[in-house]
C-alpha cells in the first residue's frame, strides 16, 4: 500500500510541478492557492509512503516520479524540445525509478 501511497504522490506533485506555471509567480490567487494544496497533499501522501519506505528510497522516486512527469508534461503540452537526448535523460530517469522499486525491501 505505501507504494501506492508514493504513486499518488509523485502524480500529485506532478500536477503541482504543472501549476505553478499559472501562478505567475504567485501573483494570482487560485492557481496559487490550488498549486500550494497540490503541493501539500503531495508532501502528505510521501510522509505516509515513507513510513514504511526508506526515506531516500521515497524521496527519490516522489522527485523522479515528479521530474519524469513533469518533463513528459512539458514536451506533450508546452512545446518544449523533444530531441533525443532529453527524451534520453527522461528514460534514464524512469529507469532509476523502477531500479529503486526493484531493488526496495
Amino acid at each position: 500500500m505505501a507504494w501506492l501511497y508514493l504513486a499518488l504522490a509523485g502524480v500529485v506533485e506532478i500536477g503541482w510541478a504543472v501549476s505553478l506555471k499559472y501562478t505567475e509567480g504567485f501573483t494570482r490567487l487560485w492557481p496559487s492557492a490550488g498549486s500550494l494544496a497540490l503541493a501539500v497533499v503531495s508532501v502528505y501522501l510521501l510522509s505516509v509512503a515513507i513510513r514504511t519506505i526508506p526515506i531516500g528510497t521515497g524521496y527519490a522516486v516522489w522527485t523522479g516520479i515528479g521530474a519524469a512527469g513533469t518533463a513528459i508534461i512539458g514536451v506533450m503540452y508546452f512545446e518544449e524540445p523533444r530531441d533525443a537526448g532529453r527524451l534520453l535523460c527522461i528514460g534514464i530517469i524512469i529507469a532509476g525509478i523502477a531500479g529503486l522499486k526493484f531493488y526496495s525491501r
